[in-house]
């Protein structure tokens, strides 16, 4: 009953500029990552302990996890659910 949406040159165009601006923010966000721990690792070499790490790696776990999701694979199940979801909508209209 419901025919499969073919990707137009709008939609394309549309999905490649979303995928450039998930992996630009990531390496905005990975820049400032080192910008800021390198600022606090200089900072934290003037007391005898070194508390900078536990910054740097909650953060890079974070880091990490962003990275993830702009990177590895998943574009695809994302893809899959957004078209399940138009075809519900579609099916759904009178």
């Amino acid at each position: 009953m419901s025919t499969a949406h073919t990707p137009l040159a709008s939609d394309l165009e549309r999905l490649a500029r979303r995928r450039a601006r998930s992996k630009m923010g990531w390496y905005t966000h990975a820049s400032v990552y080192i910008l800021v721990n390198v600022f606090l690792a200089f900072l934290s070499s003037r007391h005898t302990h070194s508390w900078a790490v536990f910054p740097a790696l909650g953060w890079g776990l974070g880091l990490l996890i962003h990275g993830a999701a702009v990177w590895l694979p998943s574009g695809k199940l994302y893809t899959q659910l957004l078209e399940r979801e138009r075809t519900a909508l579609r099916d759904q209209q009178p």
